[in-house]
């Protein structure tokens, strides 16, 4: 049986052109590398699984390039480049300083350091989660990172920059890596969608990306248990029903109902969807999102903060222009208010209850 590659693995970038959604870092550090003003230290910050490590490690493979493209992309084809890609090479290290975090691991580090690469023009060391270094280790570097040799680099990721010491701070460049847009991610998974030959519908990436917040391994990981739950056939129904999230269905059943002053009909849809196995406060956020969601696509110049398709903004465009503006802001006020006083509540399901009898007889009032 072939050994299977989760997609974070399988598709991870291996070009700068490849990487997603960073173009701002990207396109600082091949201009260094182009006009050779490389710093000697660098700190990668930033949310989880937003391509840290994986910048970290195509910069290590680009400046040992001895062929470097026109586009300043390592060749993947000189022998430094081959030792990488096979996991050979003799100038990078990574160190994870989660489990290597006292003085003696960073002593031995700075051992290695005084050492010329054998071949290649630099020794990169990619230190990942830096934050998590005890105080004498970060003290045990600072001689070393402030004043490497010429063929070192040094490579700092973190997730938690606040945690970074300033001394350290002030020896680095600093990239700020940001999440990911939903459009960028949604993108790259029906590039690997096509790729395998896997059946989707669009709305489905779109709840995946919405679900990863920003962070694109989060993403993969959950295309890839969709993929295997729907067996290669992502739809919208069985993404939400694997995920356990509430179909938008029943939130624009449920405004219509508002906006129609039926009560009754606006609870036996809250007890439909207390039988699917959904709390109140679970309810209540989707609720305030979907009524927030109303209100930024009554203005086309905000349409873009919402992270759906196209078919289903339109959807919140035509329901949000039969609200209203003065209807939706006073939903909006009351669902959110709401939402905050859930927890304090002693009869969960009668507050969520006395929150939809409201909402629903606010349209027919004057």
């Amino acid at each position: 049986m072939e050994n299977y590659i989760v997609s974070a693995r399988k598709y991870r970038p291996a070009t700068f052109a490849s990487v997603v959604g960073q173009q701002h870092i990207t396109t600082t550090l091949q201009n260094a590398i182009r006009t050779n003003q490389l710093a000697q230290a660098f700190l990668f910050c930033g949310p989880r699984g937003v391509g840290k490590t994986t910048c970290a490690r195509i910069l290590a493979k680009t400046i040992n390039c001895t062929a470097l493209t026109p586009e300043t992309e390592a060749c993947n084809q000189c022998e430094s480049c081959r030792g990488f890609i096979e996991g050979g090479s003799m100038n990078i290290f990574e160190l994870d300083a989660a489990s290597n975090n006292s003085v003696d691991d960073i002593r031995e580090l700075v051992r290695q350091v005084s050492i010329p690469p054998q071949t290649g023009r630099y020794k990169v060391y990619i230190i990942d989660e830096v934050h998590m270094l005890s105080q004498a280790a970060f003290n045990a570097f600072l001689k070393t990172l402030e004043e490497p040799p010429a063929y070192a680099k040094f490579i700092l990721a973190t997730t938690e920059k606040h945690k970074i010491i300033p001394t350290i701070l002030s020896r680095c460049q600093v990239f700020d890596f940001k999440r990911i847009q939903s459009e960028d991610i949604v993108q790259h998974l029906r590039g690997i969608a096509e790729k395998e030959g896997i059946r989707y519908e669009d709305e489905a990436l779109h709840i995946i990306a919405r679900k990863a917040e920003g962070g694109l391994r989060d993403a993969l990981s959950t295309f890839d248990q969709l993929v295997s739950f729907t067996q290669g056939n992502l739809t919208r129904q069985l993404c939400n029903e694997n995920l356990n999230l509430l179909d938008y269905e029943y939130y624009f059943r449920l405004v219509d109902d508002f906006r129609a002053g039926s009560i009754s009909n606006a609870l036996l849809l809250y007890q439909e969807i207390i039988d699917k196995g959904f709390d109140g406060q679970h309810f209540l956020t989707g609720l305030s999102e979907h009524l927030r969601n109303l209100m930024v696509s009554i203005d086309p110049a905000t349409h873009r903060l919402m992270e759906v398709s196209d078919a289903v903004r339109g959807r919140y465009g035509e329901q949000a222009v039969s609200c209203g503006l003065a209807l939706l802001l006073r939903w909006l006020d009351i669902a959110s208010d709401y939402e905050y006083r859930y927890k304090e509540a002693g009869n969960k399901r009668l507050f969520v209850e006395v929150c939809l009898m409201k909402l629903a007889s606010l349209a027919t009032q004057p």
